[in-house]
């Protein structure tokens, strides 16, 4: 698929890695829609860029990302590719000194992280199934962002790691489910990267996370993950897979 022809939606596109893909894939000269709850954010992020567009979207309604996916189409004229970075990260131990884990927040971290990405994922592909195939039959590429922690989950993690690991099992059956419409899926499962979230622990706790990495010692930039998107988009075989992208971290 042409970069520079792609119409592409992401999710969660107002800040941390999806602000660095929206970026980047706008820098490249696609067509970007962000999907994001964070209408100020968004809206500023969509309006410092070119051939850019926001739309509100909760990822956990299917009323929400329908009317999302029906604008997007609309205002770059279709949609060839999905990128799903919208997430959370929440942390508690199965059983704490507060007692079990919060039921509610674990399943708010399954429907934002994994129920949330198969509903953007499904009903974009619907659209793209709309599309012209190209040389290779292809259609559309949808690429979700999973984490090194759905193989590497610790401590606290029971509900972050499991919705991660859905992620990644999604890959290989929707690669099934759609190939007979042309349309590809792909994760990438990013190890430490230098987000906002990160850079709220301060310099000492990012130098002694980016001491567990092996090389490069140094925590991920987030246009490394959006490179990352832009070489699935373009590399037609890519199919059904995830993609690691950690420096080979490995979680203790």
């Amino acid at each position: 698929m042409d970069i520079t022809t792609a119409k592409i939606i992401v999710t969660g596109g107002a800040s941390g890695l999806g602000e660095a893909t929206a970026r980047y894939l706008s820098g490249a000269g696609a067509a970007v829609t962000i999907f994001d709850r964070d209408a100020d954010k968004g809206q500023a992020v969509a309006a410092s860029l070119s051939n850019a567009h926001f739309a509100v979207v909760d990822v956990t309604s299917e009323a929400s990302v329908a009317a999302g996916v029906a604008e997007a189409s609309a205002a770059m004229g279709g949609i060839t590719a999905a990128v799903n970075c919208a997430g959370i990260v929440t942390g508690a131990r199965t059983v704490g000194k507060k007692g079990p884990f919060p039921l509610e927040m674990f399943q708010r971290t399954i429907d934002i992280n994994l129920v949330g990405g198969f509903n953007v994922a499904r009903l974009a592909a619907a659209e793209m199934a709309k599309n012209k195939a190209n040389d290779d039959g292809e259609r559309g590429v949808i690429v979700n962002t999973a984490s090194i922690a759905a193989y590497d989950g610790q401590k606290g993690q029971a509900a972050y790691a499991s919705s991660k690991a859905g992620v990644a099992g999604l890959s290989l059956p929707l690669a099934r489910d759609m190939a007979g419409l042309g349309i590809r899926t792909m994760a990438i499962a990013p190890g430490l990267f230098l987000t906002p979230m990160l850079e709220s622990l301060g310099p000492e706790m990012m130098a002694e996370l980016a001491a567990d990495v092996v090389f490069p010692k140094r925590l991920g930039a987030p246009e490394e993950f959006a490179r990352m998107v832009r070489f699935i988009i373009e590399m037609a075989y890519l199919n059904g897979d995830t993609i690691r992208l950690d420096g080979a971290l490995r979680l203790p």
